[in-house]
């Protein structure tokens, strides 16, 4: 796609900067960015500009998904007295904010160790983990998947929500991109973005 997919313009704004509005919007006490090294990094950083986060760097992103889940973790852990943590992905930009909101609902009612959100039979990010479980992120290897195997074993403790089937649209192709575009400009006539 020729440019890292967290900078990838939709509906004239990047990727990143469409998830980390949706979470501000969705009245998280704390937002947290998590970053690649170096240029990348840095270019992500200036796109996220103006928006009131805090930021953690990923030194070692190439190892899979998991260690950015870990990166966070480690630094909520020391710097966040949260009750819990959402992770999300840059690459999911039809998320809505009362997705987020639904999870910290669910969370208030219940304190479950973690919630998954489900679309139809799909599994997905966001999820949210307990702040007691961040330091069980680094018993596992890293990995594309995420904290799969830790939610795996949590069995009755995960509670799940369900949110519309149309919110599932994660970007890792150039069709997924195209897909994005069209939807963003059937809701927003006259918005275009290309390579």
């Amino acid at each position: 796609m020729g440019q890292p997919k967290a900078l990838l313009p939709l509906g004239g704004m990047p990727l990143c900067r469409h998830a980390a509005q949706t979470l501000v919007e969705a009245g998280y006490g704390e937002v947290w960015a998590v970053l690649p090294p170096g240029e990348t990094g840095d270019a992500v950083r200036a796109a996220l500009q103006g928006l009131p986060l805090r930021w953690v760097t990923n030194p070692q992103p190439a190892q899979g998904l998991l260690s950015s889940f870990q990166a966070a973790g480690e630094a909520l852990w020391a710097e966040s007295a949260a009750p819990a943590v959402v992770f999300t992905l840059a690459d999911m930009p039809l998320v809505r904010r009362d997705t987020h909101q639904a999870l910290g609902t669910v969370f208030g009612a219940e304190q479950p160790a973690a919630i998954i959100t489900r679309y139809g039979e799909v599994a997905a990010p966001p999820t949210l983990l307990r702040r007691d479980l961040l330091p069980r992120l680094h018993e596992f290897p890293p990995s594309d998947h995420g904290p799969r195997t830790l939610l795996r074993e949590l069995g009755r403790e995960l509670k799940k929500i369900d949110r519309p089937a149309a919110e599932l649209l994660d970007i890792d192709t150039p069709e997924a991109w195209a897909q994005a575009q069209q939807l963003f400009a059937e809701v927003t006539p006259g918005a275009q973005d290309g390579p």
